[in-house]
């Protein structure tokens, strides 16, 4: 086992000055089939990271919502020393309503898919509410080697004025190809969007239904605190949060989903997402309610069929069998708001700690947020989905 003095000297520069000031860090536990959760990288963001993907050849890009005016770039490539620089560009990452459908202005999260292209997921927000900037939403395809926009799919008509799109998954295997999207709605009314990415067709699906709406009475407790909107008055108010993290299964027939705001674990069968003959009805009748699993943020789903779980409230990465069975498989003080994971094809679970419940909005309007931020990775026993 490499211990943490050692990962420090291995990891150099910024990325070894943060973990020397990690808290308590160590491998927590020991679960069979998993190693201990390390530093990856300290990434210098300029504002909260949630999103994260790796290509195959180990380059990694962070996503950072466009919250509001602090967020200086929306997508960014993190390099080995803790830098984040614009991805693919500082311009493209200038949000411009008169240049709606070329410019980044809200990625809440990307993935590359097993053909080795980026996916972006523009929600098309200026800032944490609002109406998406007119033809701003969309999916946005990037050929990792030139680095150059090759695809842009509108989803204008799928979004709503209170949209908040928020997680994407991209299943291209041969045959298919089509990406899933949770719209988690900033009035907590979220909704599952099903992309056909070869014709650009986009289906709005189970807006309404009880496994996409926020949970009303939830109390999530983040970093030691309740989780509230509090302004700098005093007054608060409650989180909402519709279908956030998503996660498909090894056969691509069916798509885990869950709202931020709830501690159940849904899934609905991909075929009736994607079947414009379908109505919503008939597309529930395939939603399972598969139980409890905590409050978290991301989802990902490994080779094995098991679910991978951000606790949020308990600074934690959990696992779920598919035979409803979960554990805890690592947990860390530092894993503070443990958001997107990504797993590589070497058996490689990363895990972004995008720090959201320190940001303004939920602190009085104090940043409490502290760069760099810690992207965590750990060894287990399966590839991805």
């Amino acid at each position: 086992m490499t211990t943490g003095i050692e990962r420090r000297h291995l990891l150099g520069g910024a990325a070894g000055l943060f973990a020397a000031s990690l808290t308590g860090f160590r491998p927590a536990l020991a679960e069979p089939g998993t190693g201990p959760l390390e530093l990856a990288v300290a990434a210098r963001a300029p504002t909260t990271p949630t999103g994260l993907t790796l290509a195959p050849d180990g380059r990694m890009f962070l996503f950072m919502p466009r919250f509001d005016e602090s967020t200086v770039f929306t997508a960014g490539e993190v390099f080995p020393d803790g830098r984040v620089v614009p991805y693919p560009d500082e311009a493209v990452n200038r949000p411009d309503p008169a240049r709606a459908n070329e410019r980044l202005f809200h990625v809440p999260n990307g993935v590359v898919d097993a053909r080795g292209r980026l996916w972006l997921l523009d929600a098309g927000l200026m800032a944490s509410s609002g109406e998406p900037v007119p033809g701003a939403a969309k999916l946005v395809g990037l050929d990792l080697a030139s680095n150059a926009i090759t695809r842009t799919i509108p989803l204008q008509d799928v979004v709503t004025k209170t949209s908040s799109l928020n997680d994407l998954r991209v299943d291209a295997r041969p045959g298919r190809e089509v990406a899933y999207i949770t719209d988690q709605g900033q009035d907590g009314a979220g909704a599952l969007i099903a992309v056909d990415l070869a014709s650009g067709r986009a289906l709005r699906r189970l807006a309404g239904h009880v496994s996409t709406q926020s949970v009303e009475g939830i109390l999530k407790i983040v970093d030691g605190r309740v989780l509230l909107k509090r302004k700098a008055d005093g007054t608060t108010s409650p989180i909402q949060g519709g279908a956030n993290g998503l996660a498909l299964s090894p056969d691509g027939a069916r798509l885990y989903y869950t709202p931020l705001m709830s501690r159940r674990l849904y899934a609905v069968e991909t075929a009736a997402l994607l079947d414009p003959a379908r109505d919503d009805a008939s597309v529930a009748e395939t939603v399972r309610d598969l139980g409890e699993k905590g409050l978290t943020g991301g989802l990902a789903a490994d080779s094995r069929d098991r679910v991978y779980l951000s606790l949020q409230e308990f600074g934690a990465i959990g696992r779920r069998d598919p035979d409803g069975r979960i554990e805890i498989i690592a947990r860390d003080p530092n894993l503070v708001w443990p958001d997107t994971f990504w797993i590589t094809p070497d058996g490689w679970l990363y895990l972004s700690a995008a720090q959201a419940n320190r940001r303004p909005e939920h602190n009085g309007g104090v940043d409490r947020q502290q760069s760099p931020y810690g992207i965590f990775r750990m060894r287990i026993d399966a590839g991805p989905a």
